[in-house]
């Protein structure tokens, strides 16, 4: 059967409803073939989102209209691998050592793109072998950095790495520490690898499109704009990390796919000393 998500409006419901809505969902879903996986829920923002196996929108939207009359308002067929790769589980997480309740998780991720500047001239100049070996480095560098800040690699672009983070502090660390790395890596090699990375934060469903879809399509704009050794991140980035140091704004710029301009921030990675 198709996996779908879906999205609530339910500003004002306490998290204990909505776990208790999500019970009662799992009460009905045998009558009509369906099966709740699992749910998200961000208080601050009044929204929660389902994941559920059912033989399509329709099934799905009357189990919750039946269990306690929340219908969606919206619904998208995803990939469980994906959904896997962006919000890191596709079932309901076990509760906390000592604890009855599950942990609260707002579905809110920050998504990275990597990307190797001037690859295409790369590989005229070195050739096909040699701009592999170059991938191969970029690729070994920034998946060595995405595992101590909690980054889950959603897809290899072919000369860059998509991945996903929990919160908007770690992707920031993270994206520092990559640039980092390939700075102390070109000190070592003739052939300087030079990336630039964007980084935006957004909800799994945000319209009838794809998960994460203008989240996804945001963060590759910035990345696209950023120069080389640049970190790219937007407005939304920089007010949730919580401290305003270590962001240049840079202005509004006007990004493909998005009808008004994007504020943009360029974010500080190196030392003192090096600047």
């Amino acid at each position: 059967m198709p996996i779908f998500m879906d999205r609530h409006e339910m500003k004002g419901i306490r998290p204990e409803d909505v776990a208790q809505d999500h019970l009662k969902d799992l009460q009905v879903q045998d009558r009509y073939g369906v099966k709740f996986l699992t749910y998200w829920f961000d208080q601050e923002r009044g929204t929660t989102f389902c994941l559920v196996d059912a033989p399509d929108k329709e099934t799905a939207q009357r189990v919750h209209r039946e269990a306690h009359g929340h219908v969606a308002g919206e619904i998208i067929e995803v990939a469980l691998s994906a959904v896997l790769a962006f919000l890191g589980r596709i079932s309901d997480p076990k509760p906390a050592t000592g604890s009855t309740q599950m942990e609260l998780d707002p579905g809110i991720r920050t998504i990275m793109f990597t990307d190797i500047v001037g690859s295409t001239e790369m590989t005229a100049r070195l050739g096909d072998r040699m701009a592999t070996e170059l991938v191969r480095a970029h690729d070994a560098l920034v998946r060595r950095a995405l595992s101590p800040w909690g980054g889950r690699e959603v897809k290899h672009t072919g000369d860059g790495i998509m991945a996903s983070f929990d919160t908007t502090s770690a992707a920031v660390e993270c994206a520092r520490t990559i640039q980092q790395a390939f700075a102390s890596y070109n000190l070592a090699n003739a052939e300087p690898i030079h990336v630039r990375i964007g980084l935006h934060a957004g909800e799994p469903v945000e319209d009838n499109n794809d998960l994460f879809g203008s989240t996804v399509q945001l963060a590759s704009r910035l990345c696209g704009t950023a120069e080389a050794d640049q970190i790219l991140v937007s407005q939304e980035m920089r007010d949730s990390c919580g401290n305003p140091h270590g962001f240049i704004d840079l202005g509004s710029r006007s990004l493909k796919g998005f009808p008004r301009l994007v504020q943009v921030f360029e974010c500080h990675w190196r030392s003192v000393e090096e600047e």
